[in-house]
């Protein structure tokens, strides 16, 4: 069986660099961006204790060697977020970073084992600012390779138009004809029978093992997100709490966090916290958390005790983690990740 020709043989290369010199462009543009709104650039260590505790994320393993020989585990992060939130507590107001981050179980024409992440972080400032900076830097992108309009395969979406707003809530009325809030609990519980209901009263699949959260993410996946970012980008705000692990619940309604989710084409770029900032609150939904991963996959990450103590001195702040390499693709119009990394992760041939 015959494989494509390997990204570094010349003729390969010559069709990708159009697109790897219009990511440069872009990642130019962007440290502009935040250099004159007065953010830092940090650098923070690949090598974590913990490399995230969401129960769907895979992390890549690795162990630490101490002079006899001893060993301990360390893992490459899935994002930056822990050691970013820690310089937050240590002082920092206004903090922006590409990071290289790690996800195991992952690769596809929008997935890659190893990709850019960039996140900022903003104290004392509200997560709506941060819609506003997802809104400019489409746009910026967008104006740094010329291009008037995003496409991937075949769906179209405006950089330069305001982004459509839209609750989660909302949505699955929207798309789906459930009610979802009717399945939370004022308190934010979640109630499996009632959201199962209404997806069979819906015509949706329910198997008698999915859980609440097993639910949610059906209809989100297949019947919300197809719909999202075509025309305009979509602001897609205010998550149930229990799908909001790392943000605080929202002040009118505590059945739903301050979490959005930002999709340009159909693609989700983006994922923005009011941050958590209850150390307790956070050790809970992490342990539970880390249970869902147990029963699912039988396996778990050892939570960053470091984290935990920083959080509780870590001012009011938001934050968000924008897939760097997938801005890339939609600016240059690149058709896969892999298109725009200048050196992609060999894939394994069995």
């Amino acid at each position: 069986m015959s494989h494509a020709s390997p990204w570094w043989t010349p003729d390969v290369h010559a069709d990708r660099r159009p697109f790897l010199l219009g990511r440069n462009r872009i990642q130019s543009a962007l440290r502009r961006f935040f250099e004159t709104r007065e953010f830092i650039e940090v650098d923070t260590a690949t090598l974590q204790v913990s490399p995230g505790n969401e129960a769907h994320l895979h992390a890549f393993a690795t162990e630490a060697l101490d002079h006899d020989g001893s060993g301990h585990p360390l893992y490459l992060h899935t994002s930056p977020e822990f050691a970013c939130k820690k310089l937050l507590a240590a002082g920092e107001r206004r903090i922006a970073c590409f990071a290289h981050v790690y996800r195991n179980r992952e690769r596809g024409p929008l997935h890659h084992p190893e990709f850019t992440m960039l996140e900022w972080y903003r104290a004392g400032e509200g997560y709506e600012t941060l819609m506003r900076d997802c809104a400019e830097i489409l746009a910026l992108a967008a104006e740094t390779t010329g291009t008037k309009q995003f496409t991937f395969q075949g769906h179209i979406c405006d950089p330069f138009a305001t982004p459509e707003r839209l609750s989660v809530a909302e949505a699955f009325v929207r798309f789906a004809g459930i009610d979802l809030l009717a399945s939370i609990a004022t308190g934010g519980e979640t109630d499996r029978e009632k959201l199962a209901a209404a997806m069979t009263a819906a015509g949706l699949r329910v198997a008698r093992d999915d859980t609440w959260a097993d639910l949610f993410s059906r209809v989100l996946v297949e019947k919300v997100e197809p719909h999202l970012g075509f025309g305009r980008a979509t602001i897609l705000d205010e998550y149930p709490t229990a799908e909001a692990a790392l943000a605080r619940p929202a002040a009118r309604d505590r059945r739903v966090a301050e979490r959005f989710e930002l999709y340009a084409c159909g693609v989700e770029l983006a994922n923005a916290f009011g941050e958590l900032t209850d150390a307790a609150e956070q050790r809970r939904r992490f342990e539970m958390e880390m249970a869902e991963k147990a029963r699912v996959y039988g396996e778990t990450y050892p939570l960053d005790e470091d984290f935990l103590a920083a959080l509780a001195i870590m001012p009011e702040a938001s934050g968000i983690a924008l897939g760097f390499d997938r801005l890339a693709m939609l600016a240059t119009g690149a058709s896969r990740i892999d298109q725009v990394l200048w050196a992609p992760v060999p894939e394994t041939r069995s």
